[in-house]
This record gives C-alpha cells, structure tokens and sequence, in this order.
C-alpha cells in the first residue's frame, strides 16, 4: 500500500509517523501522482506544532509542493497522461509515494530539472514572485531582502536581479559567498544593520522584502524605504499591522495572491530548467526519514531546500 506521513499528535517531530494508506482513485478532473521528490518547508513544522490550530483538534496533512510521475487520469482531463513527469503546486499531502490532486495544480516538469529541485522549486518561488509583484520591483530598485539565504529569499534575490534590480541580502557571514555569487550584496544581521543597509545603499533603498520575520527586519525596512507600501512581509509578529506594509499570507489582513502565485508557476519552472533559477536543495533524505527532515529545519542548516524522496534510489539523480 502506498506510504504517508502523518502526525499522531501536535507536538515535535517525533509525533511523526509512516502509515499505510488506500491507493487513491481520481475522481472528475483529478491526476494520481506518483511522488518523486516532496519539498520540506517550515510551514509543514508549523502545522502540526500546535501553534495554529487553535480550537482546531484536526491533525493536518503534510506536504505542499512535489514532483512526479503522472500515474492515473480521472475523468474530464485532457492536460495531461499517464507517464508525465510534472510539478505539483499547490498539494496538501506530498509527504506520500502517490497524491491524488486537482489537473490544475500541475505544470510540466523541466527536462533541465532533478526531482529533488523541481519538488523544492514552487512553493518558495511563487512566495518571492508574489512579494516582488506586491512591491511592484522594476529594474532601476534597489531591493532589500531580509533573510537572504532562505529558501524564500534565495528565490527573492534571484528574481529581483533578474528584474534588473539591484540587491541588499541580509544573512548570517557563512552565507555571504553565496549571494554574492547570485548577484546580491550581503549584509550581516545583528546590531547596527541599519547602518550597514545604508553604507551599501548609499542612494537609497526603493522597496523591501521581509522574509526573516524579527522586529529588527521591520525596524530597518521602515527607516529606510520612504513608501511602507514597498515593503513586503511573509512572516513576523503583530508590530506589522497597521505601518502600511503588504502582509502578505493566509491570516486575516492578509493577501494570499492566488492569482499572482499559479501565474508564476510555468515562468518560475521555465527559469529553472534553462538553468537562470537555482533551485539550491541543501540535503535530501527518504521519506521514512520526515522526523528528521523536520529536526534539520528547526536548526541552523545549510541554505537551500530539504527534500523527501519516496524512492530515493530512483531519483537522487
């Protein structure tokens, strides 16, 4: 029977467990994916942390963005066949060996593309995508992207450059090398950053990405970008309501860019085939091994993407 991970409970990721599920059956409109890579991201730790649920007792599924193997087709649907290699976004249960999910969250997979980058590559990047749309990113900005070295961030650096923007990274100094090698300067967090955006934005920083989420972030956007319009937050505390910034999400106030994000989805896989998107995968692992996964994330790793591979013997490569 095919295998998915599921919580027991809310807690740590020790509540996580491998069980047996039903092979799904498309209904009307719907595709069975067999998974070959399924991104991990720190919203998949939060949903079962307890910090969300609320008075919400039901424990969630996990996994909101993979890769694979077209394996059935329902009724009705004509983009796409059995034996595709596609991307899936958006998902709600991709830690799993198969997924049965609307045809509309599919694209192409790129030939260009590994599985472990094409199961990394959607949810980050259609999260950039919207916070520069949001901010309205042109080519003579000077952006800064807090939490550069992030999945988000990496994305966010690369899309503005590729705007034609220039870019300002904050990130701790084992990451500096690295976005200067995507075209960003780097800056190191911590006392006195206000001061270092401004020594290397000496004309003036036009708009702002927040993808760290510390008040500091939202201190030095505010001082130096003159439009808090321009400033985009993905994450952070209640400090942000009411400065004018974009908060962008799924909570109340909040834009969730429907629309914005399934419209980058091919352009974003495009980029990343042709090779002018690094999708960075910082580790991969089995897919019995998500409890792990998930204690990697809550610590200081590598930058880039952890991956699950159902099958890692098969797709590594």
């Amino acid at each position: 029977m095919p295998r998915t991970i599921r919580p027991t409970a809310f807690g740590d990721p020790d509540v996580l467990v491998v069980a047996d599920t039903p092979m799904p059956v498309p209904q009307h409109g719907e595709m069975v994916v067999r998974v070959r890579a399924a991104g991990v991201n720190p919203i998949d730790r939060k949903v079962y942390s307890g910090s969300f649920h609320g008075n919400d007792a039901t424990l969630p599924a996990l996994g909101l963005e993979c890769a694979g193997v077209v394996d059935a087709v329902g009724a009705g649907v004509t983009t796409a066949a059995i034996g595709d290699e596609v991307i899936v976004y958006p998902v709600t249960a991709a830690y799993a060996d198969v997924v049965c999910v609307p045809a509309t969250s599919l694209i192409p997979k790129p030939v260009g593309l590994s599985w472990a980058e094409a199961g990394g590559l959607l949810l980050a990047g259609t999260t950039a995508a919207h916070a520069l749309s949001a901010i309205a990113v042109a080519a003579d900005d000077t952006v800064l992207v807090h939490g550069g070295a992030g999945a988000v961030g990496l994305m966010a650096v690369q899309l503005a450059r590729a705007a034609g923007a220039q870019v300002i990274a904050t990130a701790s100094p084992r990451n500096h090398a690295l976005l200067q090698e995507l075209g960003a300067t780097p800056v190191a967090y911590g006392p006195g950053l206000l001061d270092r955006v401004r020594q290397a934005a000496p004309t003036g920083v036009d708009a702002a990405v927040d993808a760290a989420g510390t008040d500091e972030a939202l201190d030095v956007s505010l001082a130096v970008v003159d439009d808090p319009g321009r400033i985009a937050s993905i994450v952070g505390s209640d400090r942000r309501n009411g400065t004018g910034i974009a908060l962008l999400g799924y909570g109340p106030g909040q834009d969730p860019g429907f629309a914005v994000r399934e419209g980058a989805r091919g352009r974003l896989a495009e980029m990343a085939g042709e090779g002018s998107l690094r999708v960075l995968v910082s580790a991969t692992l089995p897919l019995t091994e998500a409890a792990r996964a998930h204690e990697m994330l809550m610590s200081a790793h590598s930058p880039g993407k952890i991956v699950l591979l159902p099958e890692p013997d098969l797709v590594a490569r």
